[in-house]
């Protein structure tokens, strides 16, 4: 692993959290991270998937996880949640030269959502063939009908990550 994950070198602080600057994160890493987040999304019956944002200057700027059920937020997906912290942490909507980095295929809103961020690369864990739209079913961040396309990477520590899910899943048909 290439980036720190030792607590000293991270403030932890929720959405928000920001890297130690000169951290250098390879995807896994940042699936990684991600994978931490969306562990968390269960305690309050939301669907495990987290989401973390890289600065082009290789600091964490966003991070999120689901959390619709515990904000009763329908669009409170682990991407948009990070975009969000993410906008905030650079004072504006765009986010060129980001990565977002999440742990299951975005869908059509969040892939929406990253597309007008202008985010650069979109790394991501496992396929999502019923609503993925990164490739799967659909291929928003690539559409070249659209003004702006996105750098996609799918299937990094896809297996971590399906394995997550499926077994909240798994878990809650019980």
């Amino acid at each position: 692993m290439t980036g720190s994950r030792d607590p000293s070198t991270r403030r932890r602080g929720g959405a928000g959290s920001v890297a130690a600057a000169g951290a250098t994160y390879s995807d896994e890493d940042l699936i990684r991270i991600a994978l931490a987040l969306a562990a968390e999304a269960p305690t309050t019956g939301d669907v495990p998937v987290g989401a973390v944002v890289l600065a082009s200057s290789g600091q964490i700027i966003g991070e999120g996880r689901n959390a619709r059920e515990a904000t009763g937020d329908p669009t409170a997906h682990a991407e948009i949640v990070a975009l969000r912290a993410a906008a905030v942490a650079l004072g504006g909507w765009n986010l060129g030269g980001c990565t977002v980095a999440v742990t299951v295929e975005p869908c059509t809103m969040c892939a929406g959502a990253i597309g007008a961020a202008r985010a650069d690369r979109v790394v991501f864990g496992c396929w999502e063939p019923k609503t993925g739209a990164a490739g799967s079913l659909w291929d928003v961040l690539r559409d070249r009908r659209l003004t702006h396309r996105v750098e996609v990477r799918g299937g990094v520590l896809e297996g971590e990550c399906a394995g997550l899910v499926g077994d909240f899943f798994a878990d809650r048909r019980g």
